[in-house]
């Protein structure tokens, strides 16, 4: 028996809501990423875990966001805790491993390409993982061709994004590349949506109970906490807040462009040449007839 689906129970509520999480989650954890090209080496891992958990979180808030508008006229849904949040721990796990290759092999080529793929490939796992949590009376069933489109979608996206990232160009680089990875989490779980299919058992059961809404809302705490966590450790720098002085010179930092360290080794030496001869020929001609 082929179930009836209602994707946007709520009209677009739940549907701009989850694109501006999945914006929100990006946004910090690109953020992240680009700090992590700006800091010593010390400090690296630990804003690129910062941004990993970020987008993870941001991603799987996105898709549960989402599917508080999805229901099936025929039966009540419930979601299983254990892969819910299994679900949200592959997404950090796998955005982890592709923004840990952008950020310590650089946002060009083969990294670029890399980490692109993982993190897309996170963003669907993730997504049909959580789907597998959803127990109704009956089964998913899925396009093909519909599915291998999401996928797709979710790789090209997540890979403009971190090309964004990656190019340390201020504060509206990041935003617009966190408006790109929204659209790739967005893009995916609705692409991945429409591939699917629900059969259900032979004698109908009628939606009782609680609402889909009523049952994800206490789950979505956590990650909601920590992003807002994340966002304020983003807007003060905890080097800043704590006085730190660990940053290294402009020259030996990685991730800044080879222009920025030419520029500064031309304009360095110019200010000691302008003082350096007089100093020297005060201190020295004394000394060049007593050598003599």
């Amino acid at each position: 028996m082929q179930g009836t689906v209602d994707g946007f129970s709520y009209g677009a509520v739940t549907p701009v809501v989850a694109y501006l999480m999945a914006c929100l989650g990006g946004a910090l954890g690109l953020r992240c990423t680009t700090r992590s090209l700006l800091v010593t080496h010390s400090r690296r891992p630990a804003w690129l875990a910062l941004g990993s958990a970020a987008i993870g979180s941001g991603i799987w808030t996105m898709h549960f966001v989402a599917m508080m508008g999805f229901t099936i006229e025929e039966t009540p849904i419930h979601y299983d805790k254990s892969l819910t949040y299994a679900s949200l721990g592959l997404a950090i796990v796998m955005v982890g491993i592709g923004i840990f290759i952008v950020g310590y092999r650089g946002a060009t080529g083969a990294p670029l390409f890399t980490g692109g793929t993982i993190t897309g490939l996170g963003v669907a796992s993730m997504h049909y993982l959580g789907m597998a949590g959803v127990r109704f009376h009956g089964q998913f069933t899925y396009n093909t061709y519909t599915v291998a489109a999401s996928v797709v979608i979710a790789v090209v996206a997540a890979t403009a994004a971190l090309w964004a990232a990656g190019q340390v160009r201020g504060f509206a680089w990041s935003v617009g590349a966190s408006l790109v990875m929204g659209l790739a989490v967005s893009g995916m779980h609705y692409t991945g949506m429409a591939a699917l299919g629900v059969h259900l058992d032979s004698a109908p059961h009628p939606a009782d109970g609680g609402s889909a809404a009523s049952s994800l809302a206490p789950m979505l705490i956590g990650p909601l906490a920590f992003l807002l966590i994340a966002g304020v450790v983003v807007v003060f720098d905890p080097l800043m807040v704590v006085g730190g002085s660990d940053w290294s010179p402009v020259e030996h930092k990685p991730g800044v462009p080879a222009a920025a360290v030419a520029s500064h080794a031309v304009h360095g030496p110019a200010v000691h040449q302008e003082h350096g001869p007089v100093r020297r020929a005060a201190h020295h001609r004394p000394r060049t007839p007593q050598n003599r």
